[in-house]
């Protein structure tokens, strides 16, 4: 695609972007002809990304709204106008096993950094895309536990499907007038979340876990393509029509794993 792709010249965010899916867009899109903003809690990383991609680094906390703001207007002054948001950042929200004792704050921070800093971008962004008559893309990295039954931590299941929601709200009300959205959808793909899910690696990874360029890779053939959802596993698709269809068929499989999960001691 190169130069020729919708992500030429235009200037991009892309939040999280310090390694794993985020440096994989980060560098995906400075191939693809991409101005690029490279945002990070982790400034070290943030800045050696930003050097790679020949970007600017502009590093802290994009889930709150002074975060938010702070980093599109340091991204505004470096771009002229950000015509890309790449909202990639997210924690796992775990809490042990029993995750239904995740403390409020847990929670709190979860939604914050899932759900809210899509939220808080989309409110700063979307009028200026609007107003200017030239639109924008957000590009949501929510994950396969959006669109599916997580099992393990309550928290990130929760959030991750509120973050496709939003993502979907915002393909209604914003799509017919300029505003393109995605939402990226996978399953296992090999970053420290990954190596940090414990039992649920082996589930995770059932249909294959892949290289964070490769889900770049998908996203960037559905921004070409004007696709919403961003499948790297084609998989989930399929169990996402198996879910809708007969939901509690769905959830009966779903609650078989989590017992033999449970009667395993794996998640114990």
């Amino acid at each position: 695609m190169g130069a020729a792709g919708k992500l030429a010249g235009t200037g991009v965010v892309v939040t999280g972007a310090g390694r794993g899916i985020g440096r994989a867009l980060a560098v995906r899109a400075a191939a693809e002809g991409a101005r690029v903003v490279v945002n990070d809690l982790d400034a070290d990383n943030a800045r050696a990304v930003a050097a790679e991609v020949g970007g600017t680094a502009v590093p802290g906390d994009a889930s709150s709204t002074e975060g938010v703001q702070a980093l599109l207007a340091a991204a505004t002054d470096a771009l002229g106008r950000v015509d890309v948001y790449f909202a990639n950042a997210g924690v796992d929200g775990a809490f042990g096993v029993d995750s239904l004792q995740a403390p409020d704050e847990l929670w709190q921070r979860t939604m914050d950094v899932n759900v809210m800093a899509h939220v808080r971008a989309a409110r700063e962004l979307v009028p200026g895309w609007l107003a200017d008559g030239q639109g924008g893309r957000f590009v949501v990295t929510a994950s396969a536990a959006g669109l599916l039954t997580m099992i393990g931590t309550a928290p990130y299941s929760v959030t991750k499907h509120a973050s496709v929601a939003f993502a979907e709200w915002l393909a209604v009300t914003y799509g017919y007038r300029g505003v393109d959205v995605h939402a990226i959808c996978p399953q296992g793909v090999r970053t420290a979340m990954l190596d940090s899910a414990g039992p649920l690696q082996e589930l995770l990874t059932r249909d294959g876990a892949l290289e964070p360029e490769e889900v770049a890779e998908a996203a960037v053939a559905a921004i070409e393509e004007g696709r919403f959802l961003v499948l790297p596993h084609p998989e989930i698709g399929t169990y996402y029509v198996a879910r809708a269809t007969d939901t509690d068929k769905w959830l009966r499989g779903m609650g078989r794993l989590q017992q033999k999960l449970d009667e395993s001691g794996l998640m114990g």
